[in-house]
């Protein structure tokens, strides 16, 4: 590919890939978790944003290190065992990326239902609708689905901007912003956890940035500088966007509504500005299912390549717009099933525990690499190693633990039962390995 990217071009691209619909969706989430109290939940970004910037710091050495097709599949895979490499993309192609997209069809349909448009009844219709509307549009080739995205990425970053801008001039300004920390009753530790994981999904794409390395005009030294200033960018969006909804509401208000940004609105620019704005956060989400459609069928791609999935032979083939339209039919049917459940947060949280098991290990790539082959030339190295890689891999043990054992019993069965279906996966690839030979 040719090396045309500078630093602020691939500054653009890491704020494009990752800013999407979480921080539209989840404040309601966190304040619920915090008993409507605005503190813990201002500092999950700023401490999200962080454990973001340290993985993503440590990402980026092992992604240019082994610029490999397949991703975190082929880090793992190189490092570890084919077998870790595999569940990786198994927990991508069955847990992630299905949940993410059924989760927003669901949370299209309730935004739907939510504003009077359409009766309780249709949500599940509508989400599984918006699904087979992303495979169809996706099967059409790269050309239709990549116009989505601009389409959406541009309606995205407009109700952003004038939720900020005009939050702060028209807000009342006089709600509780960083006190209390927590409500009554509430365990610190425990709220940190789980508005964490809600925040850790607002964040979700930094691990792309590895990809632009190739076509970057000097990735050692401008790589650094687009993730720190990407994500640097993304917390201060995100962190002053979370303001300017205090500013306008109360953190006791906006636990209450499950689309927070929108009720904000609303109350700033009234109805018909508000319903406006609306439309432009609903674009932004069939943006964000239609990347994640994208990318997870790329995945199931990749793996059934391989021959390591059931059903490669027919997962690997191309359609005659030359992408594999039966991948992405296979991501498109896990998430209409996933949307069954209905839950918008339990989906997300979901795929963003299973997601990070893995990106710790990843972590653990760059300094098990530094020790195995130190010679090998590194056009990037994380900074202030072994520090930021060891601060990486404990912000990691931190999500995984607090969620296994400090978020209370919901979060614990979701999370084991993650574990157990990427634990399926690893019969699945010595039968299908048995097959094959």
């Amino acid at each position: 590919m040719k090396k045309e990217i500078g630093v602020m071009g691939a500054m653009a691209l890491v704020v494009g890939c990752v800013i999407g619909a979480g921080v539209f969706f989840k404040p309601y989430a966190i304040y619920q978790t915090t008993g409507g109290a605005p503190g813990m939940g201002m500092l999950a970004w700023i401490f999200g944003g962080l454990a973001s910037l340290l993985g993503a710091l440590t990402f980026a050495e092992v992604a240019i290190l082994i610029p490999k097709t397949g991703g975190m599949v082929a880090y793992l895979s190189d490092v570890f065992h084919e077998k870790v490499g595999f569940l990786a993309g198994w927990m991508q192609v069955v847990i992630f990326y299905p949940a993410f997209l059924a989760g927003y069809g669901v949370k299209v349909g309730s935004v739907l239902a939510e504003a009077g448009y359409v009766g309780e009844q249709f949500k599940l219709p509508i989400a599984i609708g918006i699904i087979i509307l992303m495979v169809f549009a996706n099967s059409l080739g790269s050309k239709t689905a990549s116009r989505v995205q601009v389409v959406s990425t541009v309606c995205k970053l407009i109700p952003l901007f004038l939720i900020m801008v005009f939050g702060f001039i028209l807000g009342s300004g006089d709600n509780a912003i960083f006190t209390p920390m927590v409500g009554e009753g509430k365990s610190a530790g425990a709220v940190l956890g789980s508005t964490l994981l809600a925040v850790l999904f607002a964040f979700e794409g930094w691990t792309n940035v590895g990809a632009i390395a190739g076509e970057m005009k000097n990735p050692g030294r401008d790589l650094p500088r687009a993730i720190v200033g990407g994500v640097s960018i993304i917390m201060a969006v995100y962190f002053f966007i979370n303001m300017a909804y205090l500013w306008v509401l109360p953190a006791d208000q906006l636990m209450n509504l499950e689309s927070p940004a929108s009720a904000v609105a609303m109350q700033i620019f009234g109805p018909v500005g508000g319903k406006l704005i609306e439309i432009g956060i609903i674009i932004s989400v069939l943006g964000a299912a239609n990347g994640f459609l994208m990318s997870g069928s790329r995945v199931a791609y990749h793996l059934a390549e391989t021959n390591t999935l059931p059903g490669s032979r027919f997962l690997s083939k191309l359609n005659a717009n030359q992408v594999p339209a039966n991948s992405i039919l296979l991501i498109g049917v896990l998430a209409a099933l996933y949307s069954l459940i209905g839950q918008f947060d339990l989906l997300t949280d979901l795929a963003v525990f299973s997601c990070w098991i893995f990106y710790t290990l990843t972590f653990v790539c760059v300094i098990k690499l530094r020790q195995t082959h130190p010679n090998l030339e590194r056009k990037y190295k994380v900074p202030l190693y072994p520090v930021v890689p060891l601060l990486a891999i404990a912000s990691g043990l931190y999500v995984v633990a607090s969620q296994l054992f400090l978020s209370g019993t919901k979060a614990t069965i979701m999370s084991l039962c993650s574990v157990a279906i990427t634990l399926i996966g690893l019969p699945v690839y010595l039968a299908v390995k048995k097959r094959s030979k």
